[in-house]
């Protein structure tokens, strides 16, 4: 089976990949608050900033990375200072860099893995109240162009950019049922995104076998991208 490492994978869409992949591959699991999950291979606390993240508990080979981390942190460009833009770039960009540099021997070594990062997509339509997230969410999807081009052929690299997802971090934007109803118009499939919808996209490229896939970044957004 693949030796898979997914980072954040103890809540919303990472733990619903968890789950998905249990059985299927051997699962690594990292993330800032871990817990015990039933099928995990093995599991540790990371600071995904930390230069000198400890590795060693890793397999030789990894097949695949899934970094899950993310924000969202929604306010007018009046009241974003600095330090909310600095905080959104780390733990979206900075944090994803870190942890595939770390990992990069073990992808390297399998000759065939994927790397998964997620962003947004507002970061390809404009959205009122986005600039923050939209703007490190950017820089990830030109990391994830970029390594695609640097680590071919061993390393594929690919995004999912969902939009609105039912997760703990969405809770503000789906608290009430009037909130609720207006996510759910403004998608032309009328609903807004469950954490099985985006999993299941990681699911399918992190098991890919010899994919002929990297580079892309994903629209999961109910067709609002497009639409």
């Amino acid at each position: 089976m693949k030796n898979i490492l997914i980072v954040g994978g103890n809540s919303g869409i990472g733990k619903t990949l968890v789950n998905k992949l249990k059985g299927k591959a051997n699962i690594y699991c990292a993330s800032r608050n871990p817990e015990e999950i039933e099928g995990i291979k093995d599991y540790k606390t990371w600071d995904v900033l930390d230069e000198n993240l400890d590795t060693s508990w890793l397999p030789e080979e990894l097949h695949g990375l899934v970094y899950c981390p993310g924000t969202i942190d929604l306010k007018p460009i009046s009241g974003l200072d600095v330090e909310d833009f600095k905080k959104d770039m780390e733990i979206n960009y900075l944090g994803a860099v870190n942890v595939i540099k770390h990992a990069l021997k073990p992808l390297k070594k399998s000759g065939d893995a994927q790397v998964i990062t997620f962003s947004t997509v507002a970061v390809g339509r404009g959205m009122p109240f986005h600039a923050s997230i939209a703007g490190a969410k950017g820089a990830v999807e030109g990391l994830t162009r970029s390594l695609a081009a640097e680590l071919a052929p061993k390393v594929k690299v690919n995004a999912i950019a969902p939009s609105l997802t039912n997760t703990p971090l969405a809770e503000n934007l789906l608290s009430t049922e009037s909130r609720v109803e207006s996510a759910k118009e403004r998608h032309p499939l009328k609903r807004y995104g469950e954490t099985d919808d985006i999993a299941n996209m990681a699911e399918y490229l992190v098991l890919q076998d010899k994919g002929w896939i990297t580079g892309q970044i994903f629209g999961v957004d109910g067709g609002l991208s497009a639409i």
